[in-house]
Order: C-alpha cells, then structure tokens, then sequence
C-alpha cells in the first residue's frame, strides 16, 4: 500500500477519536435531530426521498446519515476504519437505516457492487486524492443510467492563498497538479485545532479544469457549475460567520471563490 495513503488512513483515524467530541461536528446536535447538510446541497439536489445515494468520503457518516433523515437509501463509504466503525454504531444508535463500506475510492468496486441513482461527495475531499481519472471513472461505475453525481467542494483557486488574504494577497501553494503531494505539518486537525495533537498528511492539488475534465472523460454530462464567495468553515483569521452560516472575508468578500458545486449525469 501507497506510503502517503498510510499515512492519510492513520491520520484520519486519529482524526475520527477527535471529531466525535468535537463542536464542529456536533454530534451530541446530530443526535437530537439537528442536520449537518446545508442550503447550497439541499437547494441544488433538491428531493431524494426513495432514491439510492452513495456518499463518498463520507468520514463518520454524520452526512450520510442525514440524507437518510431526508429519505434516502444510502450507503457511505470511508477508508478509515474507524470512521465507518463510529457510522455504523451511530446508524444502529439511532435506528436510521444505511450501509457503510471501509474502502479507499480507486478498489471500491472490488468490495462494493451495485449502482445508484445519485453519487454525492462533498466539503475538502479532492485533495485527499491523488488520480482524479480513476476518481471519475469508479462515480460512473456506480451511476445508473440516467442517474447524477453531484459534490460541493472548497474551490481549489483559494486554496493557493495565504492566511493573511485581507492585508496582502499572496500566492503560497500551486494550483495546478503535481505527482508528488504537498507534506503537511500542522496542530490537531480542521475540526479540533486545539486537540494538541501534531498532524503530518498529504495532498494532492487538482484545478477545476481536472475535476470537470476527469468527470467527462468518464463519460458523464457536466449540467452545472457553481462557484461561491463563502465559506463552509472559516479559512482564513479574519473570515466572519454570518446569519446563514456561511463564513465570509470581512474586508475583501466577494473577491475570492471558496466553494464550487457540480452535476453531471450519466447518460441513459
């Protein structure tokens, strides 16, 4: 197995122990009936009572779990063991049906069979990936004729910015693909900065150009594009969270693209 996709399972299990205390997850909201899923996901894919749904990349499950709340029938898949441990035990605790497969994405269909009428991933999963082609390719495996992917992901054009984006702009990391990851250093995770645990993971940059075009060269319909100047978290100091909860810049909104959504569907 890859040595940077060890290093990335490992990390992600440790990360799992921390999320589940964690108030960005909110799990003790989640169980009391709060949804994690947001207005630009419930918008754009709109009613998915009765329909198959394959979450990829879905961590512990906590969204996953949520569009089965909405009337899904849903299968998530992680490659981190404990994460698709705790999903289990939470679909179980809370008597919400779903399936969960510990998998990474490139040899999902040798554990996984079937098709479904919506592939969905969602929210800093690209840069976990290192082959967007195979990506592209196991999404249009699962889809059934007709059926649609769909994802909402942070905008690879902020990712190359500095931490100090409202006094100086400044190009810090690439924006287009390199075969060898970027190593990153960093305390706790996303979720829980404070944990005091030190992080060292890899990541692989992809452009939009790569997502759209690994997603056509699998055979799928690009439909939309959409591209948003705000936030699912705070990315940078000075970002502020508003009434809709979305983060935004406080001086510079509306400059810098942090989210993009997609759908493209598999011809019949």
């Amino acid at each position: 197995m890859d040595e940077h996709f060890q290093v990335n399972r490992q990390i992600w299990n440790s990360w799992t122990v921390q999320h589940e205390q964690s108030p960005f997850y909110d799990l003790a909201g989640f169980k009391a009936g709060k949804d994690r899923l947001r207005s630009i996901e419930l918008e754009e894919l709109g009613n998915v009572a009765g329909k198959s749904l394959l979450h990829l990349q879905c961590h512990f499950g906590l969204d996953t779990l949520a569009w089965a709340r909405r009337g899904a029938i849903v299968t998530g898949v992680d490659f981190s063991e404990r994460s698709i441990t705790l999903a289990r035990s939470l679909s179980q605790e809370l008597n919400i049906p779903a399936d969960f497969c510990c998998s990474d994405i490139d040899h999902l269909p040798d554990v996984l069979s079937g098709q479904f009428d919506i592939v969905f991933t969602s929210y800093g999963v690209l840069h976990w990936l290192h082959d967007l082609r195979r990506w592209g390719e196991v999404i249009a495996h699962y889809l059934k004729p007709g059926g649609i992917f769909y994802m909402v992901e942070d905008h690879p054009g902020m990712r190359i910015f500095t931490a100090d984006v409202e006094t100086e702009i400044r190009v810090a990391n690439p924006y287009f693909f390199a075969e060898e990851p970027q190593r990153v250093e960093s305390e706790g995770s996303y979720a829980a900065p404070d944990s005091g645990e030190q992080s060292i993971f890899y990541i692989w940059n992809h452009g939009l150009g790569d997502v759209v075009n690994a997603l056509i060269g699998a055979g799928l319909c690009l439909e939309f594009l959409h591209e948003f100047p705000y936030a699912a978290r705070a990315k940078f100091p000075s970002m502020y969270r508003g009434d809709d909860n979305w983060w935004r810049l406080t001086r510079q909104h509306g400059k810098i693209p942090f989210l993009f959504s997609l759908q493209a569907r598999k011809p019949s």
